[in-house]
């Protein structure tokens, strides 16, 4: 941009948002790391009960800080298990399998096709979308930018494609769980800080149930190595939890369009980590992929028109306002 501004929130400056912009993006591709590293001691279900427990206990402090409460509509709170299962159990497990057989990177790349899954599931199932014929070349051209990026050509099989799937099925929940949100949440008078407090509370709890049942009993703390404890807090205080407060101050500052503009960032700094600090390698075909997909994503919420409207779904306002693998 080469304006002063933000384009849909005049008046307030870019060095006002910017930062923030960029701290948000950079610790939601960080998070693909902090869950390479936290798999190979702890199975990827107990990951998830980490970093949804310690960010659901940050997100309640902010609450009391601010002096409000958590919803009081036994409706919402139906709801509200819904999106805690379809947009934070599932899909931070699937990311935690998936990163067991693919590079935190791919991982990374992989979560920006959220938009691609949100598109045709807002205009067929949940009707809070129009299909046009900008959105269809747009999506068009992101499962393109897929089969790219699974390097189709080679034939499909084997582990990696499976990780690669698994991270791909992460990205549809949030397709699903965000027209959800919008079709039977948006609108409703609790703060966004309320919502996302329910939505991990209800998640952690559902974990704590399931956890146990499907990877038997964890191991005991003191046998995981710092590094581990750290990611786990990591993705929990700072992914599932800070970062929405942060983001929530993107959108009051520049606007839900510009703030939603962090999707484009994240898969570069998830690339960019996890070749610095893991040592992780692309092939020449992923990247091309990832922009294909990113392009596609960008015809189809509009973002390269001149009158730039705000995007129909935001790929990171799902489950619990971070998206994914964050």
């Amino acid at each position: 941009m080469t304006a002063a501004t933000a384009p849909d929130s005049p008046g307030v400056a870019v060095r006002d948002w910017f930062p923030g912009f960029l701290a948000l993006a950079a610790i939601w591709g960080s998070s693909f790391l902090f869950i390479k590293v936290a798999v190979d001691e702890l199975h990827p279900i107990y990951v998830t009960l980490g970093r949804v427990a310690s960010g659901a206990l940050t997100v309640l402090v902010v609450l009391a800080v601010l002096r409000d409460r958590l919803p009081r509509d036994p409706k919402l709170w139906a709801h509200t298990a819904v999106i805690a299962a379809v947009g934070v159990v599932v899909p931070f497990t699937l990311f935690g399998y998936g990163e067991q057989r693919i590079p935190s990177l791919l991982a990374g790349i992989w979560n920006a096709t959220t938009p691609l899954v949100v598109l045709p599931l807002a205009v067929l199932v949940f009707r809070t979308e129009r299909m046009t014929a900008r959105r269809a070349v747009g999506m068009g051209l992101g499962f393109v930018g897929v089969l790219v990026v699974l390097g189709a050509w080679h034939g499909l099989g084997g582990a990696e494609f499976t990780g690669q799937l698994m991270c791909f099925g992460a990205a549809a929940c949030y397709g699903v769980v965000i027209p959800y949100q919008k079709r039977f949440v948006a609108g409703r008078r609790e703060s966004g800080v309320s919502l996302v407090a329910a939505q991990l509370v209800v998640a952690t709890l559902q974990l704590l149930v399931l956890a146990p049942l499907l990877a038997g009993a964890p191991p005991a703390p003191t046998d995981l190595s710092l590094a581990a404890v750290g990611s786990l807090l990591a993705l929990g205080v700072l992914g599932s939890g800070l970062a929405f407060v942060i983001h929530m101050r993107n959108i009051r500052l520049a606007g839900a369009s510009t703030a939603s503009m962090v999707t484009y960032l994240v898969p570069i700094f998830a690339v960019v980590i996890g070749v610095l600090a893991l040592d992780e390698h692309l092939t020449w075909y992923q990247p091309v992929g990832a922009l294909i997909v990113l392009l596609g994503v960008a015809i189809s919420q509009g973002t390269l028109s001149r009158r730039r409207p705000v995007p129909a779904a935001p790929a990171r306002l799902a489950g619990v306002g971070a998206g994914p693998g964050q």
